[in-house]
């Protein structure tokens, strides 16, 4: 099965060896949902899915599909797509091997606790989300590479596809035109060069966005490795932009950065495996709390979205959310008791005071006692081995920092704001934190990226993430549960109206098509509901037996490829 969004199509030519399997030259489509028995990329961007796919049918395995798409969303998708972020990777490998990678942005040495207070005092919250103070030293080409051991392809192979595709250009879409039409302004702001994004006249789809620079980038990648984008020409043309626009991050900075295996975090929960990142992600954390509370509680009975369901999920996500803001941060810099967070007895304590039918309160349930932690990209990868690669990375804020490196072409994060700037001051999300993700040089910042793999008699079942900033662990979730607990089909479970709860502010957000009754109901039980823009986008993949449903996200240009 094949649905495709109507009015995406594209007329194009593009030279190079990845634009010659773009539908023979001619086209290239938005499509949502496939059915298919072998493997799927699920990604933001049908360009990025198609090289996917394509270094699938060249034999390469899921990890080598994951670092295809990660690369040429870098260059189809440059809100969030990225070299110059981070993120996280979650795999299940066909020989039962679960691995986790983190390659989340750092505070540059230079970095200090109080580096965004002015002398008063007060958060400067400008400087944490704009320009080149708000950049923490990137880390998904050291992802790339510290996942490469996992693939089957050589590097040069995998990378080319985003080559061709910045070389030679591509056609956006109508939503990449409006996005760039509407972030021209701080663009102009931040950069003093000519940059690949802002010309004099409006975007408008169909329009060949051509990358010279961030290619030449690329190829330095290829040619040279991660010492291609750490050392040598790009960290010199990275300092270089640093120096002009008061920005901290040095060589050592650079040449010093290591991406991390981490332990996974793996819970059951009603005969289901569920594998997803461990800090410096909160989302893993998140997520097992939150199922767990609801476990007991058959909201399966309660059925998908009513204001019964709603409230219970409304009421964890709050719990959950109070206990991101005072516990949680990078574990190698803070202690953090993971294992009281995550146990029944805490959580059973942590919902004796919630009472079906009234709202609960911020003020009054706050974090539990324990003596003693939104522009970004998900993509979900199966193969035909059984391996599966769920990939979320960020630039944080859409286009991050909105500071193009100049003369290589990528855009720099803007992740510093993701540590608690200063503590009661929430950051561009709304999140709030304390001394625990507090600034330090080499710290990471806190994440709300929830990369998750689902198995089943040990094997996956579903692979699943998305953007959205603090919205992330909570569309998960709901997807989680709308399969799990409600029997949804995969399309439902992504495109149905989600809605969200971070504990501060107390209000329960929801997407405008989500149902006037069950709004209704929930006010009249106490809770302040917030109709708001779309949440999240998020990607889908399940396996159902020997067939593979991928499903790509309503909310955007996501796309979901197979064969």
């Amino acid at each position: 099965m094949r649905t495709y969004l109507a009015g995406l199509v594209f007329l194009f030519i593009i030279p190079g060896s990845f634009a010659q399997s773009v539908k023979n030259n001619t086209h290239y489509s938005v499509q949502k949902t496939i059915t298919c028995g072998k493997g799927a990329v699920v990604s933001a961007h049908p360009l990025a899915s198609m090289a996917g796919l394509q270094i699938l049918k060249q034999g390469g395995n899921a990890v080598d599909a994951a670092i295809a798409t990660q690369l040429a969303l870098a260059v189809v998708y440059p809100a969030a797509g990225n070299i110059g972020g981070g993120g996280f990777m979650v795999a299940h490998l066909s020989n039962g091997q679960n691995i986790s990678i983190d390659y989340r942005e750092k505070a540059p040495a230079k970095a200090s606790r109080d580096m965004y207070l002015d002398k008063d005092g007060n958060a400067q919250l400008d400087l944490s989300q704009y320009g080149h103070l708000a950049s923490g030293v990137p880390g998904t080409v050291a992802g790339l590479f510290a996942s490469l051991k996992y693939a089957k392809l050589p590097f040069v192979k995998l990378i080319q596809p985003a080559i061709d595709l910045a070389e030679h250009g591509f056609p956006i879409t109508a939503g990449q035109a409006a996005s760039f039409n509407s972030n021209k302004k701080e663009f102009l702001e931040q950069n003093k060069a000519a940059i690949a994004f802002v010309k004099a006249e409006k975007w408008k789809a169909g329009d060949l966005l051509i990358q010279t620079d961030l290619a030449n980038t690329l190829k330095r990648i290829r040619d040279l490795g991660q010492k291609g984008f750490y050392e040598g020409e790009t960290a010199r043309l990275i300092v270089e932009e640093m120096q002009r626009g008061n920005g901290i991050i040095s060589p050592d900075d650079l040449k010093s950065y290591e991406a991390k295996e981490r332990t996974p975090l793996s819970f059951d929960y009603k005969g289901h495996q569920v594998i997803s990142m461990p800090l410096p992600s909160s989302g893993g954390i998140i997520i097992e709390q939150m199922l767990k509370m609801i476990e007991p509680r058959n909201i399966a009975a309660m059925k998908f979205q009513t204001a019964g369901s709603v409230q219970l999920m409304t009421e964890v996500e709050r719990r959950a959310y109070a206990d991101r803001a005072e516990f949680l941060g990078d574990a190698d810099f803070v202690n953090v008791p993971v294992k009281t967070l995550v146990s029944r007895e805490y959580l059973e304590q942590r919902m004796k005071d919630y009472e079906p039918g009234k709202a609960g309160n911020s003020k009054i349930t706050g974090a539990g006692m324990i003596r003693e932690s939104e522009e970004t990209t998900h993509l979900s990868v199966i193969d035909a081995e059984g391996n599966a690669v769920a990939v979320t990375t960020t630039l944080n804020d859409s286009y991050g920092s909105h500071t193009v490196v100049t003369g290589a072409g990528f855009i720099l994060n803007n992740e510093m704001d993701d540590f608690s700037v200063k503590p009661g001051v929430p950051n561009m999300y709304g999140a709030l934190g304390n001394d625990k993700n507090a600034i330090a040089p080499g710290k990471r910042m806190l994440s709300s990226m929830t990369p998750t793999i689902v198995l089943k008699n040990n094997k996956p079942c579903l692979v699943v993430g998305t953007p959205g900033g603090t919205t992330i662990p909570t569309s998960v979730f709901q997807t989680l549960v709308n399969i799990i607990e409600f029997n949804m089909t995969a399309i439902d479970a992504v495109n149905k109206p989600k809605f969200h709860h971070q504990w501060s502010p107390d209000r329960i957000d929801v997407e405008k098509d989500f149902p006037a009754d069950v709004i209704q109901q929930l006010e009249a039980m106490g809770y302040t509901v917030k109709p708001r823009e779309s949440i999240g986008r998020t990607e889908l993949i399940q396996v159902l037996g020997k067939k593979i449903i991928a499903v790509g996200d309503k909310r955007g240009d996501d796309d979901a490829r197979g064969y």
